[in-house]
Order: structure tokens, then C-alpha cells, then sequence
């Protein structure tokens, strides 16, 4: 487990984004520690993703703040994406390039160049278990090898703080375990502290220190992986947990009406 008595790399305090009168994420306050592990479970729509882009700065907040490996989101946009990485769901590898090219051009964004870029590419590459692949084009490579170069790739730079937005989608469980596995070692060797969107909750249960649940913008349970399951019942599943709390949370919200509800549902399948 991740040492939490260090000063948080991310404080986040009442953090909202509306969506014309749509809340998508509803003042949320949350706080990470170095080399934590934090997970953010919750249904489609439920606002991960439109939390995630606030803490990246790829999206303003409407309300709150938060503060990424010291730096204010509002203020100071540049530096956070300096100090962070961030792996999206989607593709972001280029499969024309070899795995070498991509860190070349992802070194170059990051302003790495001359021997330290070499060595950093090496580095990674090896961490990742990909030295004897540099050479070959990524339209080659399995779904695992994907995910870690582009994991590879957010690293280069040493962030304090790693995005992984679904890191394994799609992915069986062999390349799911050795993704995982080459992504804890980082909480190991750099302290770098983690925030996991995912939807495999055997996943979030073997990995994640803490989880948060979020459903309709609001954090609606916190807790370490059996903290959340002792709620329930002593054999619960973190599975019993999401559909027992979803569930809960759903039928709160039965006064709305058929408008509301085709508004909500809109506006969370745009947003996330």
C-alpha cells in the first residue's frame, strides 16, 4: 500500500462542471498521495471522464478548484501538464511509426532531447518490456504492447502524477496483468501517484488502494477496496458493491421527470 502521511500531489475541492443545466461532475473534494493508487469506478455517464479532462486542464471547471503535483488547474494549466501523464481510452499511438519513432516524437514534445533523450527512451522502453520491439511498427503490435508504449510514452518526462483512462479495455488477462504490472512498479522506483478510470472491478480491486464510486457527478462512496465491500456483506465482490450502490443512487432519483431524465441522458453521452 502507498505511503499516505506525505503532503497529497492532488487536492481536489469542490470541483464542478455544468454542461448548460446539466451538473456533469457535482463539487467533488477528493485528495491523492504520492505513490497512491486512486480508482474511479462508476456507470457511463457518470462523470470520470469530464472529471479526469478538469484535472489535465483539457477542460475548465465551473466551480472549485484542484491542485496537481502542487500546481492550481485554474492558474497554472502549463505547469500541471508538465508534471503529469495521461494515457487516453482511445488509440494514441501512431501505428506507422516503430515503437522507437513514437518516444522520439512523444521526447520531443516534451522538450527531452540530445543523450538524455536516449537514455530516457531506453529506459522506458525497458521498464515497459519492450527493448527487443523498439525497431518494429506499432500496426504489429498486440493490444498489451499498444498499451504499454503509450504508457511508456506518458512517462518519459517523469510525471508526479499518471492519468490511465481504462488502461486495459479491451485487453485479456495475461496483457491485462502485465500492463498492471509494469504500472505498479512505477509506484515503486518514482512515487508517482495514479488516478485509474476502469470498469473491470477485479481489476480496481487487486490494484487500487482507494477507490472512489462516482454516479450522476457525486462521489457517492470512498474507501479502500474492502472498506467498500465490508459496507455490504462480508463476502461481497466489488461488483455487489457498484450494482448495490448504483442501484441506491438510481432509485433517490426517481422523482425526476421524462424531461429531466432525456436531458440527463443527453448531456452524459456527450460529456461522459
Amino acid at each position: 500500500m502507498a505511503e499516505t502521511s506525505l503532503a497529497p500531489l492532488v487536492t481536489i475541492e469542490g470541483l464542478t462542471r455544468r454542461f448548460g443545466g446539466f451538473t456533469a461532475v457535482d463539487a467533488i473534494s477528493a485528495s491523492v498521495g504520492p505513490g497512491e493508487v486512486f480508482g474511479l469506478i462508476g456507470p457511463n455517464g457518470a462523470g470520470k471522464s469530464t472529471l479526469i479532462k478538469m484535472l489535465i486542464t483539457l477542460l475548465p471547471p465551473t466551480a472549485g478548484t484542484a491542485h496537481v503535483a502542487g500546481f492550481d488547474i485554474r492558474r497554472e494549466a502549463r505547469q500541471v501538464r508538465r508534471h503529469i501523464g495521461y494515457v487516453p481510452q482511445l488509440l494514441s499511438a501512431d501505428g506507422s511509426l516503430t515503437a522507437h519513432e513514437n518516444m522520439q516524437l512523444s521526447a520531443r514534445l516534451y522538450g527531452i532531447a540530445g543523450a538524455e533523450q536516449k537514455r530516457r527512451i531506453a529506459e522506458v522502453l525497458d521498464n515497459m518490456g519492450l527493448t527487443e520491439h523498439a525497431g518494429q511498427l506499432v500496426q504489429h503490435f498486440s493490444g498489451g504492447m499498444i498499451r504499454r508504449l503509450e504508457i511508456a510514452q506518458s512517462l518519459l518526462h517523469r510525471p508526479q502524477v499518471l492519468f490511465l483512462d481504462e488502461p486495459t479495455v479491451g485487453l485479456d488477462p495475461v496483457a491485462r496483468e502485465t500492463v498492471w504490472k509494469h504500472v505498479l512498479q512505477l509506484r515503486g522506483q518514482h512515487g508517482t501517484a495514479m488516478i485509474i478510470s476502469s470498469h473491470n472491478m477485479d481489476e480496481i480491486d487487486q490494484n487500487c488502494d482507494r477507490i472512489a464510486m462516482i454516479d450522476r457527478g457525486r462521489f457517492i462512496a470512498t474507501g479502500t477496496p474492502m472498506e467498500l465491500k465490508s459496507r455490504l456483506a462480508a463476502d461481497a465482490s466489488l461488483d455487489d458493491v457498484f450494482i448495490a450502490l448504483a442501484k441506491g443512487d438510481a432509485e433517490a432519483a426517481t422523482e425526476h421527470g421524462y424531461g429531466d431524465v432525456r436531458q440527463s441522458r443527453r448531456a452524459a453521452s456527450e460529456h461522459g
